[in-house]
């Protein structure tokens, strides 16, 4: 073999491992979660505020749940009424105050959700008009109709992403029979179940094991490491302990794992996520609630650029900039596979000139 070609080709051989070495492990674009619906500019958890996520370009829209009086599911964060609606001003406190359990749906469905004080949501949003413009609270049912309609309204899937806010074995099977009707129940479905309780997402699995089906699970919590130097994920008791869990133990009921970004005893970090993904985990994070929109893009290119999988936005359109402007500046699969054609080429054309 004449040395120009082997030296060709060696240079060649060496480009090829740099470039494959630099491709990312995985292609799919970060996913943008409407946490709570566009909870920055509507009322959190309601139609309209779930309808403008998804006009904004959110993939999924992120549905807390909690069960009524009469255990049926609605979209709510807190496991009280009177932060988000207008419960003190048409009914008297129950057992010292307004849990959701405590009222009935049809006593909700009265209800008017309200922004929330100190947050920069208001009730209408400039040149949007909702399908139900009612701010009222949304059924677990209503939601996953409304992403549907708006699957087929807007020629994209629509992806939906609840939370269940009670470790609740009811809860779990009232969740699990909703997604059921509603055809869901694979891992091919744009759906994930969340919970910040691992004991919860455990008895998930296994449900759904028993019941073939094999829905994506999340769990919430915070990226720790430990003495060891060993990646875990920190889960917050009912009770303010945590307990730490290791990513294999994570991985072995649960697809992902949710990690709060704000929280200034366990910052998230790119060898974090490198762990999480070595161990099969994807990682969303929350919550992204930068309202200014170069701060914004600043916080999403930097947990992008560590590796992130998807984002809890308070204002999907900014999140949807942010990725949009991160995966704009990757190469796409098919540019890495021209170039590395490119490389082959060179060593072909240094083959061609050495037979001369």
């Amino acid at each position: 073999m004449n040395k120009n070609f082997r030296r060709a080709a060696g240079i060649a051989g060496i480009a090829l491992a740099a470039l494959f070495a630099a491709v990312p492990a995985a292609y799919a674009e970060p996913i943008v979660i409407a946490h709570r619906g566009a909870s920055g500019y509507l009322p959190e958890h309601t139609l309209a505020a779930y309808e403008l996520a998804i006009r904004m370009g959110a993939d999924y829209i992120e549905p807390d749940l909690q069960l009524t009086k009469d255990n049926q599911l609605v979209a709510m964060h807190d496991d009280t009424l009177n932060r988000t609606t207008n419960v003190a001003s048409l009914y008297q406190a129950r057992n010292g105050g307004y849990k959701v359990s405590d009222f009935t749906l049809a006593e909700i469905r009265t209800l008017t959700v309200v922004p929330p004080a100190g947050g920069t949501a208001q009730n209408t949003y400039p040149g949007f008009t909702p399908l139900n413009a009612e701010l009222r609270v949304p059924t677990f049912q209503e939601v996953i109709s409304l992403a549907k309609q708006q699957s087929q309204a807007i020629g994209r899937t629509v992806g939906i992403y609840p939370e269940a806010k009670q470790a609740d074995p009811v809860m779990e099977d009232a969740i699990l029979s909703t997604l059921a009707a509603n055809g869901y129940g694979s891992q091919n479905d744009q759906v994930y179940i969340q919970s910040f309780s691992d004991t919860t997402l455990r008895s998930i699995d296994t449900k759904q094991t028993a019941q073939n089906a094999d829905m994506r699970l999340v769990l919430l919590g915070a990226a720790l490491t430990g003495g060891d130097g060993i990646a875990r994920v920190g889960v917050f008791g009912a009770s303010g302990g945590v307990t730490m869990l290791t990513l294999a133990d994570v991985a072995s009921f649960a697809d992902g794992i949710g990690m709060v970004i704000n929280y200034a005893a366990a910052p998230l970090s790119k060898a974090f996520i490198d762990q999480a993904h070595a161990a099969g985990l994807e990682v969303h994070g929350w919550t992204f609630g930068q309202a200014d929109p170069v701060l914004a893009a600043a916080e999403y290119k930097k947990y992008l650029e560590m590796g992130m999988d998807g984002v809890f936005a308070n204002y999907p359109d900014l999140a949807v900039a942010g990725v949009q402007a991160f995966t704009s500046a990757v190469p796409e699969p098919q540019a890495y596979l021209m170039m590395a054609l490119g490389l082959a080429g060179i060593g072909l054309a240094a083959r061609r000139r050495a037979g001369r």
